[in-house]
């Protein structure tokens, strides 16, 4: 399949440094193969080529991760040493806010980019994933909608219908949001961003038992060894069985294809951290698990970068016992200044880490005060609503444990009411009851 371009130049570049952009733009949209090395060579072929560069600056800015953030800061540096079009030039200024902790700014800078050039993959797929990890619910479906009417005809279409599905879902319009994802894997059965957008339909809905047939039926297009999503994939699949009472699948899932392989990337430590807290409050031994995974939270959790990775890499620290790499991690976070992820850090990363911690000592009453003012972060940072369910999760579970009768049982109706066939939801509601 060819992926549009826009008809704009591209400064720097030979037919056939376009052709290897064009590779990498498809393989950056489907999450297979390498784009990076893609871009290597373009970027070798034609070193004037700005675009390519600023492809693979978005490529490491957008990894969330500190030492990536650092790499994408000399590979802008270098992009905008060169003779910019308009085009170049619009990457270069989304770019820069982001490498600064501007999210919400580089996001803007993208909506406006995209509106001049709406068949821009690269740049409609770096605003999506900035509208994600700032948990941006409107712009997640707004930003490719804009788009979408230009697309009509165009190779790669199928690519936007996913990430319009996943802003549908987000955005709580479930029945569009799951037509259209199965529109775009019927159209390209590798499209792992719309299958897992179908999935977050079908977790959003306590449809676990339809959200294990998905996955295992569409399997062989989503699990293979190149795809960058593979993990989170799996880590919904975990979560059905976890709904359905089966942890024993799910731990199965971690040592298996969620933590076997050890993966460093943050991304994949997001989810192992989710899944093993989850199954930790559901009463699994998880044993001595927590112990690899906060060592390798190590290199990605610094205080600054962006408070939803810091977030998860506490919980293996106080999985773990690491109570003094926690406190580190709290105070770095506690100083962060200067930029927005710095404000996401101090307003409302810190208070999570600090719920947390409480839960995890036993102090549920605190637990309770923290996380009941830090859970309302849509619109701010953090991921899906499938992820920031275990806010909720933690904060009924403390409520219940700490005897909490009226905040419990108001906390269980209240996720009933989004899911009322949900079994993790009705034990919740019995629980705080029987309190």
């Amino acid at each position: 399949m060819h992926i549009a371009r826009t008809p704009a130049p591209l400064s720097g570049a030979t037919p056939e440094a376009i052709r290897l952009f064009d590779a990498a733009t498809e393989a950056f949209a489907l999450y297979r193969g390498d784009p990076v090395g893609l871009l290597d060579q373009a970027i070798a072929i034609a070193p004037r080529f700005a675009m390519a560069r600023l492809f693979k600056g978005w490529l490491f800015a957008l990894t969330t991760e500190p030492e990536a953030a650092e790499a994408a800061r000399g590979i802008l540096a270098d992009a905008i040493a060169l003779p910019l079009g308009t085009r170049e030039a619009g990457h270069a200024e989304a770019l820069s806010h982001v490498l600064a902790g501007n999210w919400s700014a580089g996001g803007l800078a993208l909506e406006r980019h995209s509106m001049l050039f709406p068949l821009d993959l690269p740049a409609l797929q770096a605003g999506h994933l900035i509208d994600f990890y700032r948990a941006n619910a409107r712009a997640l479906r707004d930003r490719i909608a804009r788009a979408l009417p230009h697309w009509q005809g165009v190779p790669g279409r199928s690519l936007l219908l996913g990430m319009h599905a996943f802003g549908l879902e987000e955005t709580g319009d479930h029945t569009h949001a799951e037509a259209v994802g199965r529109e775009a894997v019927e159209t390209d059965p590798r499209d792992c961003w719309a299958h897992h957008a179908v999935a977050h339909v079908m977790e959003m809905q306590g449809r676990p038992a339809d959200g294990l047939a998905w996955m295992a039926a569409r399997e062989p297009h989503w699990a293979d060894e190149d795809n960058f999503f593979r993990v989170h994939n799996w880590w919904h699949r975990a979560l059905c069985h976890i709904e359905l009472g089966d942890t024993a699948a799910a731990i199965a899932l971690y040592d298996g294809p969620v933590r076997g392989a050890r993966s460093p990337i943050a991304v994949d430590l997001v989810d192992a951290s989710a899944l093993l807290w989850r199954l930790d409050l559901s009463g699994v031994d998880v044993g001595d698990r927590w112990d690899e995974l906060s060592a390798a939270w190590d290199a990605q959790a610094d205080g600054r970068v962006y408070a939803f990775n810091d977030w998860h890499a506490a919980m293996a620290h106080l999985g773990a016992g690491r109570l003094d790499e926690m406190a580190r991690l709290l105070a770095a976070a506690r100083k962060a200044e200067g930029s927005e992820a710095a404000r996401w850090m101090r307003e409302t990363g810190v208070p999570l880490m600090e719920g947390f911690a409480a839960f995890r000592r036993g102090d549920h009453a605190t637990a309770v005060e923290r996380l009941l003012g830090a859970r309302h972060i849509s619109n701010v940072f953090g991921g899906s609503h499938a992820q920031r369910d275990v806010i909720d999760w933690t904060l009924t579970e403390a409520a219940i444990r700490g005897g909490l009768s009226e905040v419990a049982e108001g906390l269980a109706q209240e996720r009933i009411a989004l899911r009322p066939h949900s079994p993790v939801n009705r034990r919740f509601l019995e629980r705080a009851r029987a309190r």
